[in-house]
């Protein structure tokens, strides 16, 4: 099996969605249970988890460990979800793992995250990772990654998303999250609103009395206003928060695995996560996908304007509060470019409806002009003309294409 013949056995199994972990834990055991041979960190959470993750994996890394580094989705590439060290999987081991679990992926019907998440955890121990900061990938409880047994595992913050297969409600969502909590295993608490808080505590609770019921709940919730006040690569005062839990999530590591402070501000100076408030020339990339990740990025922009005028080429997927985000990112630019990414067709908006929004006279008055240009290439051009920042945002798969057809490179 190549590469590219792995990449088009596993991509139609993307489609499905299926919570529970008994065929993610067969997978693991036909490849020998490489997850039980490595110390893991286990990162939850609605909005910022990927920030969370990277910058945990810095810091490890800093402070001299072979860090292997699990997330979710990608941009361009399935090898950006699993890296060690910086170091994407190669061509050549995704194609092996593939191939060495066709057989019990199709009898057992495993979807892609199921796949991805056994291959992840293969390639880690091959490559002799000695601790793994992995992403839950939707939800928590019932989501692949928790096969794990971490040293901390942690919940950044519960916002509205995936409402579909997770409830519609926060205190469903953050439930849902809290289930990656383990007896006698710090879980660290990033959610400010108290009541959310109280969800995820008594949630968590649950779960650890689910695995054992003697089991110690070492619940740790991090200060409402607690930011990281060091050196930060990362844009946007938000990142200032998700920093502050991923030093939350460092200290609360057991010896020998808690960095010193000097390797976190080193960790957390040189990390970078591509699409977070991107800078690259005059093209600025976020994979904001939801109403918070919108009003972080708007607050990002208020604060620091970039030039102007900003032009916003916008592609959301379909089952996403968009008219909310629309709204909110009239704000801040001066034209926008509704468009469908390519990778996002078959889930994304409906150029009817979006059609149908923009004639709507009922929705708030628009500040920036907004057109709809369907065809991916001709919006990627109109974009362009006479904008000072060309804004690139929506979703993971939005950024993706554009940096595949400006042959930027993600890793």
């Amino acid at each position: 099996m190549t590469y590219a013949e792995a990449v088009a056995f596993l991509f139609p199994r993307t489609t499905t969605i299926k919570f529970g972990l008994a065929t993610t834990r067969a997978l693991l055991k036909e490849l020998g249970s490489p997850h039980e041979l490595m110390a893991s960190i286990h990162i939850g959470g609605t909005n910022g988890k990927g920030s969370v993750s990277t910058l945990v994996a810095s810091a490890l890394r800093e402070a001299g460990w072979r860090v292997g580094l699990y997330t979710s989705p990608h941009l361009s590439s399935f090898r950006e979800r699993i890296r060690v060290d910086g170091v994407p999987i190669s061509e050549a081991a995704m194609a092996m793992w593939t191939d060495r679990l066709r057989p019990l992926i199709l009898e057992r019907k495993a979807t892609f995250f199921e796949a991805s998440t056994a291959i992840a955890f293969a390639d880690f121990a091959a490559r002799g990772a000695e601790v793994v900061v992995a992403e839950v990938g939707l939800g928590g409880r019932l989501d692949s990654t928790n096969v794990l047994r971490p040293l901390v595992s942690a919940v950044t913050k519960i916002e509205r998303d995936h409402m579909k297969y997770l409830g519609d409600t926060l205190e469903l969502i953050a439930a849902e999250k809290a289930g990656i909590a383990k007896p006698g295993r710090p879980f660290v608490i990033g959610e400010r609103d108290p009541s959310l808080v109280n969800v995820l505590r008594r949630e968590a609770r649950k779960a650890v009395a689910r695995l054992d019921p003697r089991g110690c709940a070492d619940i740790r919730v991090l200060p409402p206003d607690y930011e990281w006040s060091g050196p930060l690569s990362l844009a946007g005062e938000h990142q200032r928060r998700n920093a502050g839990v991923a030093y939350g999530v460092l200290m609360a590591l057991p010896e020998p695995y808690r960095p010193p402070r000097a390797a976190i501000e080193a960790g957390f100076a040189g990390a970078h996560v591509p699409g977070r408030l991107d800078r690259r020339g005059k093209w600025l990339f976020d994979v904001a996908h939801n109403p918070d990740g919108i009003r972080a990025l708007v607050r990002a922009l208020e604060l620091l304007p970039p030039p102007r005028p900003i032009h916003a080429l916008v592609s959301i997927l379909g089952d996403k509060e968009w008219p909310e985000m629309l709204v909110q990112l009239d704000r801040v630019i001066d034209r926008g470019i509704l468009t469908v990414a390519p990778t996002a067709a078959s889930r994304g908006w409906n150029a009817v409806w979006l059609r149908r929004w923009l004639r709507n006279r009922g929705r708030p008055p628009a500040r920036a002009s907004w057109t709809l240009v369907p065809d991916f290439g001709q919006a990627l051009d109109t974009v362009q003309d006479g904008a000072g920042t060309v804004l690139v945002t929506g979703s993971f798969h939005t950024v993706g294409d554009v940096m595949t057809a400006l042959g930027m490179e993600v890793v």
